[in-house]
């Protein structure tokens, strides 16, 4: 796919780099930005080369949702309303369990607002670097909808369920700091340190076991809905598949040799 609406670059040191790219809405999702984001993730999904993927936005955005005006234009070419239901099978859900499937860590690079589904994809990344300058917004109440794209599972699990029906029905807004306070992201720094800050934990996640990684996200996946017993067959399932990887093998090596293990990601 020719994309009009992302910027996808891998660098030599494996990590990927996607960029929401129409900071003239403030990287707001019509259609083909959607069904482009889409492909990059499988693009991604299937490249050896790549181990780490930065996600992020051009401009002052990380992401304002949906492009409302788009969607308009959209209805009254069609003369009549867009089904939300066929909107989000069709183009969000597919994009937040590709970010969730992918057996690589996805890094968000968060440097402006994250609003609506934009703050859902913030969500599902593994982890978040965020700019003082940014912040994240629940704003679906805002216009009368409700969360959607992944927020009311990935919310509550964060924050804990009474702070997260205070941020989804009050719809305001969060500021890096404070998301920091509530572990909505992992770490914020000034916007002249934001490259600095995630390309180099990008930079270590590459240089890890990425089989090891890929699991580790299946598993914590899994455990939000599992029991114990189901957790614990899981954990000896998974480290059978983490056990037979050649980064094992080199990791108890380099153990033995007393030197730092260099990962191939296999």
């Amino acid at each position: 796919m020719e994309y009009t609406r992302l910027l996808y670059d891998v660098r030599p040191d494996g990590v990927a780099t996607i960029t929401l790219n129409r900071p003239e809405v403030f990287n707001a999702f019509d259609d083909p930005l959607s069904y482009e984001l889409q492909d990059a993730l499988k693009q991604v999904a299937r490249a050896a080369a790549v181990r780490a993927v930065v996600l992020t936005g051009a401009g002052r955005a990380f992401c304002s949702g949906q492009d409302l005006k788009a969607a308009q234009e959209i209805e009254a070419a069609e003369g009549q309303p867009r089904s939300f239901h066929d909107s989000l099978h069709e183009r969000y859900n597919p994009i937040i369990r590709a970010m969730r499937a992918l057996p690589k860590p996805i890094i968000g690079r968060l440097n402006g607002v994250a609003a609506g589904a934009g703050c859902s994809l913030a969500l599902a990344c593994d982890a978040l670097v965020a700019s003082t300058d940014a912040s994240l917004i629940e704003a679906f109440v805002n216009i009368g909808l409700v969360p959607d794209s992944g927020s009311s599972y990935f919310l509550p699990r964060l924050v804990g369920s009474l702070k997260a029906f205070e941020l989804c029905a009050l719809g305001s807004k969060v500021s890096a700091e404070e998301a920091l306070r509530l572990g909505l992201v992992s770490q914020v720094v000034a916007p002249g340190q934001l490259d600095e800050a995630t390309y180099a934990l990008a930079a270590r996640y590459a240089g890890a076991p990425t089989r090891s990684i890929g699991l580790i996200k299946q598993m914590l996946n899994k455990a939000g809905a599992a029991t114990l017993d189901e957790m614990l067959d899981y954990e000896a399932h998974c480290q059978q598949i983490a056990g037979e990887t050649a980064d094992y093998r080199e990791g108890v090596a380099a153990f033995g040799e007393k030197r730092k293990p260099v990962f191939g990601g296999a």
